[in-house]
């Protein structure tokens, strides 16, 4: 993993985690968490919380994807466009049956090719091959798991792909919030971490009891703060 380092930052890094972590774990704008800040006396522009975003972002979604165990051996693959820059785009997804994302990629087509690389890239990733493989009617996932050998753990049909095209959800609230993504390079940027992060707070909340919710994200805390020191 990259180093991680709060050496030559004016604030202190528990500032900066709290401002990266609100911005990815709640709907907000820079300038929304800019006014959080001020609110608990901070006097930090959305300008810096910006540059804390790009430069953190990343390193902490890096480290939160070392520590996740291994995910089902049942996958959910989705796509959906995405407009910038008055160019239709897709973000390629890939969930497990517990909803916890495993990549995703920005691609400017919705190919053979296309599928190919997400699948390459996520074969690469997880470092094994999966039970099955769930995706709709699109023939470019077909021929993709063709060519990689794969089509006998094809699953379509039906709403058996419901998980994948529900994981939509909170990248749509993001993208109105943020009034559309400025280009492919940071949707690709926002999104990877955002989802990153979010799985490691992602509880299932609406299936455990409030006693097992509080343990889980007591549990989620503690590891973001491990997670976050340098």
């Amino acid at each position: 993993m990259r180093p991680l380092t709060y050496a030559r930052h004016r604030f202190p890094p528990a500032i900066i985690q709290r401002a990266v972590w609100l911005y990815f774990r709640s709907a907000l704008s820079y300038r929304d968490v800019e006014d959080m800040l001020a609110e608990r006396g901070i006097d930090v522009s959305y300008e810096t919380v910006r540059r804390w975003v790009h430069k953190f972002g990343g390193l902490y979604a890096e480290r939160v994807r070392q520590r996740r165990p291994r995910p089902s051996d049942r996958w959910h693959l989705d796509e959906v466009f995405l407009k910038i820059g008055g160019q239709i785009v897709y973000l390629w997804r890939t969930v497990d049956d517990e909803g916890e994302v495993l990549d995703i990629l920005v691609q400017s087509k919705r190919d053979r090719k296309a599928a190919l690389k997400l699948r390459l890239k996520l074969l690469k990733r997880q470092g094994y091959v999966p039970n099955a493989i769930v995706t709709d009617r699109l023939r470019s996932y077909r021929a993709a798991l063709r060519e990689l050998g794969l089509h006998d753990r094809h699953v379509t049909g039906g709403r058996s792909n419901n998980r994948a095209e529900v994981s939509h959800q909170p990248t749509r609230r993001r993208e109105r919030q943020q009034i559309r993504f400025k280009s492919p390079g940071s949707a690709q940027r926002f999104l990877a971490a955002h989802s990153a992060i979010s799985n490691l707070f992602n509880v299932q909340r609406h299936l455990i009891s409030r006693r097992t919710l509080k343990v889980f994200r007591s549990t989620a805390t503690a590891d973001w703060r491990e997670i976050v020191a340098a």
